[in-house]
């Protein structure tokens, strides 16, 4: 009798080049929150005391980041896509970020490339490797939600992570889906013509306002940094979403005990409790880009 071959066996276990797969070795949570509390340096703050708290009460431990007390990062982000959203609605997301300094743009502006989906063997089979000649970091991580409309729960998806400097970026039409699809094989599928380009997403400019808060310690070497962030249009200053973040990394999931899974599951709720009239459920800030003009793109989000 022919051996039925089973949904498991059908995964793929390496990338064409026979890369093996990539493995999760992040945690991201993030609280999206509502904007119109964040006026001022003093409300991240203020929020920074509500984490600090939820965090001893949950048996967490806190490290204040001594940046917390001086002026907030400022960073320019911008999306591009195809006109009709071609890549959002198929998952990925490609991303530009600019860090400035007293004003001043320092640094090569960040390229993020990244395929998220709530399927994780659909998100690790995506290759999401660039073809350039210079260094890349692959971050695969599983990002932890709020439900989409009520408190104290969450659910996940799975981001698969590429980063790179855009002076890696030698072709000089750089808005090309050609030239993009050149540099990123994983979007082949979507090409259509060789003339395509790929522009601004609704033609927004973001601001990002960033504070980091400090370091959460889920014990046993699981220590994470968290910060607090407003998004706001550039020009207007039109404020879009806030949000609060955590970041944990780890070898692998085999090296993280329950218990401390379970810690970080815990102090993830009772924030969600604790902050409740802050929160923004059902959106991401992503989302609150691509729905500047009123739009309502589909995504896997």
């Amino acid at each position: 009798m022919a051996k039925v071959k089973t949904a498991a066996a059908a995964s793929m276990t390496a990338y064409a080049d026979g890369q093996p797969l990539d493995k999760i070795t992040y945690l991201e949570a993030k609280l999206i929150l509502k904007p119109d509390r964040f006026t001022s340096v003093q409300s991240f703050r203020d929020f920074g005391k509500i984490v600090k708290a939820s965090a001893k009460k949950t048996g967490v431990g806190f490290i204040a980041d001594p940046d917390a007390d001086r002026r907030p990062e400022v960073r320019e982000i911008t999306f591009g896509d195809t006109p009709d959203f071609r890549l959002y609605n198929n998952g990925f997301i490609l991303r530009r970020r600019i860090s400035y300094l007293d004003g001043f743009p320092v640094g090569d502006p960040e390229i993020v490339f990244k395929f998220r989906h709530p399927d994780e063997r659909k998100a690790t089979e995506m290759d999401v490797r660039p073809k350039i000649a210079g260094a890349y970091r692959i971050k695969f991580k599983a990002e932890a939600l709020p439900l989409k409309d009520e408190v104290g729960g969450y659910r996940i998806l799975y981001s698969h992570n590429c980063q790179f400097g855009l002076s890696q970026v030698h072709d000089a039409n750089k808005q090309s889906v050609a030239t993009l699809v050149k540099i990123l094989p994983g979007l082949q599928s979507l090409k259509r013509s060789d003339s395509e380009k790929i522009s601004l997403v609704n033609g927004g400019i973001v601001e990002e306002v960033l504070l980091p808060l400090g370091q959460l310690d889920f014990g046993k070497a699981l220590v994470g940094k968290c910060d607090i962030a407003l998004w706001r249009t550039r020009g207007e200053h039109k404020p879009l979403v806030g949000e609060f973040a955590f970041q944990v990394k780890f070898p692998s999931r085999e090296s993280i005990a329950e218990k401390h899974k379970k810690l970080a599951a815990q102090f993830y709720v009772s924030l969600q409790q604790d902050v409740r009239d802050w929160l923004a459920l059902g959106v991401t800030k992503t989302a609150m880009v691509y729905r500047l003009n009123g739009n309502e793109p589909q995504s896997h989000e």
